[in-house]
C-alpha cells in the first residue's frame, strides 16, 4: 500500500468546515488550524464583533474564512448556516460542535429555565447541527468528519455548580458513540475531544477573573500534573488531527486533552 506524504495528509484545501461558537477561545483554536490546514472554515457564532475580528485575522493570513451570526439553539439559525455553506462553497465536510455554556449555579439555585438553557445550547444545538450537515454528507456522499468538543466533566465531576453542564457533557459523549455508529457507513466519522481547564475568556484568561471563578482555577490547578492551563490551540491541534487523514479509522472515540488532571 502506497503511503500518503504527511503534508497530504493533513491537507485540508478544498474542503469546507462549520466551526460553532468559534469566535474566541477554543474554537477560534480550532478555527485558526483548520484554516491553517487550507480549509473553508465558517465560524458560526453568535458574537458578532468579536466573530467579524476573528475572521478578518485569519483573513489577514491568507485564510478562508466568513462569519455568521448563529444561534445555534435555533434550528432555523442552524439550516441557514448548512445552507449558507453549501450554496457558497458548494460542499460541507467538517462539523465541529463547540459552543456551549458553562453557568456556575448549584442545583439547588437553579431554575428550569437556565437548566432548559444549558441543554439547548450544550447538547440539542449538537442534534440540530449534526443531523443538517449529516444529511447533506450523506447526499453528497465523500464522507466526513464530525468532531464534538465535550470536557472531562463528561468523564469526572470537577466543580460543585456545574451539574447540568457535566449532564450536558455526559449526554454529548453518548451522543457522539451511537452517531458514530449510525453514520460509519456512511464514511462519516465522529469523534470527540474532551478539554480539561483551557485559558480562554470565558475563565478569565486576558481579563481579571472574578473571585468565584478565580478560586476554581487555584483549585483546579493543583490538580493538573503539567502545572499549567491547556492553551486554545492544544485543543485546535488535535481537532486539526481528527479533521485530517491522520485519523482516518477513528471513529467514536473521545480524545482528553487535558495535562493529565484525571490522573489525580
Amino acid at each position: 500500500m502506497k503511503l500518503q506524504p504527511l503534508q497530504k495528509l493533513i491537507d485540508l484545501s478544498g474542503k469546507t468546515a462549520i466551526v460553532t461558537g468559534g469566535a474566541m477561545g477554543i474554537g477560534f483554536g480550532i478555527a485558526y488550524r483548520l484554516a491553517e490546514a487550507g480549509a473553508n472554515v465558517i465560524i458560526a457564532d453568535l458574537n458578532e464583533e468579536i466573530g467579524k475580528k476573528a475572521v478578518e485575522e485569519l483573513c489577514s493570513q491568507g485564510r478562508r474564512a466568513v462569519f455568521l451570526r448563529t444561534d445555534v439553539a435555533n434550528e432555523r439559525a442552524d439550516q441557514d448556516a448548512v445552507d449558507f455553506a453549501l450554496k457558497t462553497y458548494g460542499f460541507v465536510d467538517i462539523l465541529v460542535n463547540n459552543a456551549g455554556i458553562y453557568p456556575i449555579i448549584p442545583v439547588m439555585q437553579m431554575k428550569p429555565a437556565d437548566f432548559e438553557k444549558i441543554l439547548s445550547v450544550n447538547l440539542k444545538s449538537v442534534f440540530l447541527f449534526t443531523k443538517l450537515v449529516a444529511e447533506a454528507m450523506i447526499r453528497q456522499g465523500r464522507g466526513g468528519k464530525i468532531i464534538n468538543i465535550t470536557s472531562i466533566d463528561a468523564l469526572h465531576p470537577s466543580s460543585v455548580g456545574l451539574a447540568v453542564y457535566d449532564a450536558s457533557k455526559h449526554g454529548l459523549w453518548g451522543f457522539t458513540k451511537n452517531t458514530a455508529l449510525e453514520l460509519a457507513p456512511y464514511n462519516i466519522q465522529v469523534n470527540a475531544i474532551a478539554p480539561g481547564g483551557i485559558a480562554t475568556p470565558g475563565t478569565g484568561a486576558g481579563q481579571p477573573p472574578t473571585k468565584e471563578m478565580e478560586a476554581i482555577l487555584e483549585k483546579f490547578l493543583a490538580k493538573i500534573p503539567m502545572k499549567r492551563m491547556g492553551a486554545p490551540d492544544d485543543i485546535g491541534k488535535v481537532a486539526l488531527f481528527l479533521a485530517s487523514d491522520m485519523a482516518s479509522y477513528m471513529t467514536g472515540s473521545q480524545i482528553v486533552v487535558d495535562g493529565g488532571v484525571l490522573l489525580s
